[in-house]
């Protein structure tokens, strides 16, 4: 039986400062709709040249009074990075909490405003171990 991945949802409470979020990370979006009488809104992003690969922001208009929960009954997105150290300088530098760093040059643990837990995960190799990373403490949890 053949099986096609073909994306993850997960439902946000603030669509701007989600979509924010996620254009930090680097993903752009693929598409959008906007469904007037469901009253929510769709939105598709990926990282660049890799559109089979999308994360489904679901906003729906009137609230949702669940979010943002701490319910890790979801699990978490994963990335892959060219550079996990910068990458989590920018994001820290846009004010986005490491909740666990790359203190191995490999792994790193993020959460959106909506509390999904982000993995990145470094491209190749491990880097070698790099301060102020290798000794920076866990802040919550992923």
């Amino acid at each position: 039986m053949p099986l096609r991945y073909l994306h993850t949802m997960v439902r946000v409470k603030d669509l701007e400062k989600s979509l924010a979020f996620y254009r930090l990370l680097g993903l752009e979006e693929t598409r959008r709709i906007d469904n007037e009488k469901g009253r929510f809104t769709l939105v598709f992003l990926a990282p660049p040249g890799q559109p089979e690969c999308p994360v489904e922001l679901t906003y729906n208009w009137d609230g949702d009074e669940g979010l943002p929960s701490d319910s890790r009954h979801f699990g978490h997105l994963a990335y892959r990075v060219d550079d996990i150290y910068a990458t989590c300088q920018h994001l820290m530098d846009n004010g986005v909490t490491i909740n666990r760093p790359p203190r191995d040059g490999h792994m790193a643990f993020v959460r959106s405003p909506d509390n999904v837990s982000i993995e990145l995960l470094q491209a190749g190799d491990a880097l070698p171990p790099q301060e102020p990373w290798a000794s920076m403490g866990n802040t919550g949890h992923w």
